[in-house]
């Protein structure tokens, strides 16, 4: 699979570190109980279909991404820098 930085242009995915599903990056209080943290830390959903995920590109620029694409036939719809991402 081939991702498109915004700053370094067309890499192979090999470059990048998965991070997850860029919509739940909303972290649990540090007092919101045992349960709350184990969903946050072992609970996925694993949609089929048009994703939105959070990149790191690791082997290049550091930046973090929001990769959409779709899991079922692993075309990449389109890269944005995390920090201007619509939610």
């Amino acid at each position: 699979m081939r991702l498109t930085c915004p700053l370094c242009g067309d890499r192979d995915s090999r470059e990048f570190s998965y991070m997850g599903d860029a919509v739940r990056l909303a972290r649990p209080a540090p007092d919101a109980g045992e349960a709350a943290w184990d969903d946050y830390l072992h609970l996925r959903d694993n949609p089929a279909g048009v994703t939105r995920d959070l990149w790191y590109h690791e082997g290049g620029c550091g930046a973090w991404l929001v990769v959409t694409r779709n899991t079922m036939t692993h075309e990449v719809l389109g890269a944005e820098l995390a920090e201007g991402a619509a939610r």
